[in-house]
């Protein structure tokens, strides 16, 4: 082999050793920025603000809707504004009510949580998609406890980060193969989507969405589709 090639061989060695030292540094400081947008919507206290939050839902046909207030300050903070665009029944409002103080209780006993990003985001497998000016697109491995061991590994995601704003505006979740999240129901399509508001610094959310098709029995059809939209926050805390 002449000096030439060998030559060629060295710059080459050194430009992959470069290439792959700048990507390993561009990856970790694109997760640096994935976390703190996580501490940013850590730190989020939601309960200190007012909202609206509208409810569709579909099982299997079955269409239903709601809208209710939340109030931190009020002696009652959820008020049962609308049952399927009809004035809620007494018998509606009770049921709502106690549905509430079980989800509230729920939470105080570790029960029923709410999600916790850093338990969704698996941040060892972030990956890098695409990145403009915009926004930063990154994909992850997603384990959710509450779908069963059997969804590990069947489940991935995919984020987008906002640069101007530094918050993670979407995520999206999906199965890329069937998987049962408890005995005999089986889920061949399931798709999540979140997404977030940035007001003012504070990270809150604004939509959620889930789609899921399966079985469930082998007879029964799981066909389901819920949205919920968040708006009107008015921060309640001290200033």
């Amino acid at each position: 082999m002449n000096k030439c090639c060998l030559l060629l061989i060295s710059f080459s060695t050194v430009f992959n050793a470069i290439a792959a030292e700048n990507s390993t540094a561009e990856l970790l400081s694109l997760k640096e920025k994935e976390n703190g947008a996580i501490i940013k919507f850590e730190q989020t206290k939601q309960d200190l603000w007012s909202y609206e939050v509208s409810r569709y839902e579909d099982e299997e046909g079955d269409i239903s809707s709601s809208i209710a207030q939340y109030s931190p300050q009020a002696s009652e903070r959820w008020i049962l504004k609308k049952i399927n665009g009809q004035q809620p029944t007494s018998k509606q409002v009770n049921h709502f009510m106690k549905k509430k103080k079980e989800q509230s209780n729920n939470r105080k006993q570790g029960k029923n949580i709410d999600l916790k990003l850093r338990k969704l985001i698996n941040q060892e497998s972030l990956s890098l998609i695409s990145t403009d000016e915009k926004e930063i697109v990154m994909g992850f491995n997603v384990k959710l406890t509450k779908l069963g061991k059997n969804s590990v590994g069947k489940l991935q995601g995919k984020l987008i980060y906002q640069k101007d704003k530094q918050f993670i505006e979407t995520i999206y979740i999906w199965n890329n193969t069937e998987f049962s999240p408890m005995f005999t129901a089986n889920i061949t399509e399931l798709s999540i989507t979140f997404t977030f508001s940035n007001i003012n610094g504070a990270v809150l959310v604004k939509q959620n969405e889930m789609k899921m098709k399966g079985s469930f029995a082998y007879f029964t059809e799981i066909n389901e589709t819920s949205v919920d939209n968040f708006s009107g926050y008015l921060y309640q805390g001290k200033k």
